[in-house]
């Protein structure tokens, strides 16, 4: 995109962490931005302070319903008309060894982590064809590396890079460019974390949001269809 001045972007769980660090960096760029969270006050609250309501709304959606994220996708293109970036970023990890992680706690992941990703997409696709508009998902390094306890998170990672990857094939041909972003350790609430101090070493979610703004900005002829991004620095234990 060679302007991103009143483009327009939806991002999926943008109320913290990475998409609203993400959301901050498009907003400074010049895009209009909606972002989602499955509360409506609280997604209204970030959206405030982000911008005002002409270049930010919030919108509440549940990524597991693909009713809701078409209800998403409308209002935004009532709102602006188009929609030229796509980032599906609302996910939710459980860790607990296999034989101790609940059935409700698998579903959790499997209809946010995954059946989201495509929800989104789904919603969106038709927008994204007439804009030729850029989809991306926010996977993990989880998404290629597996780990003691991460069973259910790991499942639903790699199957969000396998998707994306066969979503990018899928989508080329209209000139739609996919691209998955795999984090390592992220400065964010995930997981029960609170982030302070101790967590100047991992990368910041306004280190996303640029990495965004450059795959926007990259020439159209280019796709870096997968992207793995980590602190440049291990922790110090």
């Amino acid at each position: 995109m060679k302007d991103l001045k009143n483009k327009v972007a939806y991002i999926t769980g943008g109320s913290k962490g990475i998409g609203f660090g993400v959301a901050k960096k498009l907003v400074e760029s010049g895009m209009k931005v909606a972002i989602s969270g499955r509360t409506l006050q609280t997604v209204q609250k970030a959206a405030a302070e982000l911008g005002d309501e002409n270049q930010v709304i919030g919108v509440a959606t549940d990524v597991s319903k693909l009713r809701d994220e078409e209800e998403a996708v409308k209002k935004i293109l009532n709102k602006w008309g188009q929609i030229d970036l796509v980032l599906a970023n609302a996910g939710v990890g459980n860790f607990a060894p296999i034989d101790e992680m609940s059935e409700t706690e698998w579903h959790q992941m499997i209809n946010i982590n995954l059946n989201g990703v495509f929800h989104t997409l789904k919603a969106s696709v038709a927008a994204l064809k007439e804009s030729k508009g850029y989809y991306m998902t926010l996977a993990s390094l989880a998404g290629t590396n597996f780990f003691a306890n991460g069973a259910g998170y790991n499942a639903t990672k790699f199957g969000v890079v396998g998707f994306t990857q066969a979503a990018m094939l899928d989508l080329r041909k209209y000139d739609i460019k996919v691209t998955t972003i795999m984090p390592g350790s992220v400065a964010t609430h995930f997981a029960g974390n609170t982030p302070d101090d101790k967590d100047a070493w991992k990368i910041q979610p306004e280190d996303i949001g640029q990495l965004v703004v450059d795959l926007l900005n990259i020439h159209p002829r280019t796709l870096p269809s997968k992207v793995e991004v980590r602190p440049s620095r291990p922790d110090k234990k």
